[in-house]
């Protein structure tokens, strides 16, 4: 059996669309200072 074609759309508010696709690639990243930054040396080459 075949499959059906593929919808296709067409974009009419390109602000809008625009604005969205931001919108998702958004990404807010909060930091606690006293959070430990760098890992003890575990005396072993590479990445942990």
């Amino acid at each position: 059996m075949s499959r059906p074609p593929k919808t296709t759309y067409k974009t009419t508010n390109w602000h809008s669309y625009n604005q969205a696709l931001k919108q998702r690639g958004s990404l807010t990243v909060w930091f606690d200072p006293s959070m430990q930054w760098e890992a003890v040396p575990s005396g072993r080459r590479g990445r942990q």
